[in-house]
C-alpha cells in the first residue's frame, strides 16, 4: 500500500484527468471517424476498374494521406498550433487538443476503412451491379454492409491509437491522463503514479477492444 501513497494522495485527479483522456478521445472519433469513412469509401470506388473510377482524385487522395500519415504528433502538434488557434481560440487544453488529434486520426481511419471495403467481395459488387442497382446503393448496401466487421475493428484500432495520441497530447498541456503521467510521475520521480496512469489506460483499451470484439460477433452472426 505504502507504494501507492503519491497515487492514493492525488485519487480524485485520476478521475477529471480519465474523463478528460475519453472527451478527447471520443469526440476526437467522432470527427475524424465521419471524414476518415467517407474518404475510405472514396479511395476505394475510385480505383482502377472500380464504380466510380477516377486515377487524379484516387491518387491525389492517396498521396495526401499518407503524407499526413507520416507527419509525426508531435510535429503536427506544434505544427497546425496557429489553426488549433483559429478553431479552438487556444493551443493548449483539452478543446484544443481535439485539432490535431483529428489531423492525425483521420487519415489513419481512412487507410483501415479503404483496407476493410478492398476485402469486400468482387462477385457481390458485379451482380449489384448487374441488378442495375445506383452507385450510392452499392456503397450503402454492399461496400459498408459487407465491410461492417472490419471497419468496425478498424475503428477499434484507430480509438485505441487515439487513446495513445491523447497521452502524448497530455504531455504538453492538454490534459488528461497522459499530463499526470509526465508532469507527476515522471516529473516528480513518482512511478506509482505513472504505474496507475498506465493501467487505467490499458483498462480503457481492453473496454474498448472488448466491445469491438461484442459488435464484430454480432454483425457476422
Amino acid at each position: 500500500m505504502n507504494y501507492f501513497a503519491n497515487a492514493l494522495a492525488i485519487k480524485d485527479d485520476f478521475l477529471s484527468a480519465s474523463i478528460s483522456t475519453l472527451y478527447m478521445t471520443f469526440f476526437t472519433a467522432i470527427f475524424a471517424g465521419l471524414v476518415g469513412l467517407i474518404l475510405g469509401v472514396i479511395l476505394v470506388t475510385t480505383r482502377p476498374g472500380a464504380i466510380l473510377e477516377n486515377k487524379f482524385l484516387n491518387s491525389f487522395l492517396d498521396k495526401l494521406i499518407n503524407l499526413l500519415r507520416s507527419v509525426p504528433f508531435i510535429i503536427m502538434l506544434t505544427f497546425i498550433a496557429p489553426l488549433t488557434r483559429l478553431i479552438a481560440g487556444t493551443s493548449i487544453g483539452q478543446r484544443a487538443a481535439i485539432v490535431p488529434l483529428f489531423f492525425a486520426a483521420f487519415p489513419f481511419f481512412a487507410k483501415q476503412v479503404e483496407s476493410a471495403l478492398a476485402d469486400v467481395d468482387k462477385g457481390v459488387i458485379e451482380a449489384a451491379l448487374s441488378m442495375g442497382d445506383s452507385n450510392a446503393d452499392i456503397i450503402l448496401r454492399v461496400y459498408l454492409k459487407e465491410g461492417l466487421a472490419n471497419i468496425i475493428r478498424a475503428s477499434s484500432l484507430t480509438l485505441i491509437s487515439l487513446v495513445g495520441l491523447t497521452a502524448m497530447a497530455g504531455a504538453i498541456g492538454a490534459g488528461g491522463l497522459g499530463q499526470i503521467a509526465i508532469n507527476v510521475g515522471y516529473g516528480r520521480f513518482q512511478d506509482d503514479v505513472t504505474l496507475v496512469c498506465l493501467i487505467i489506460i490499458l483498462i480503457i483499451v481492453f473496454i474498448i477492444q472488448g466491445v469491438s470484439n461484442i459488435l464484430i460477433k454480432k454483425v457476422e452472426k
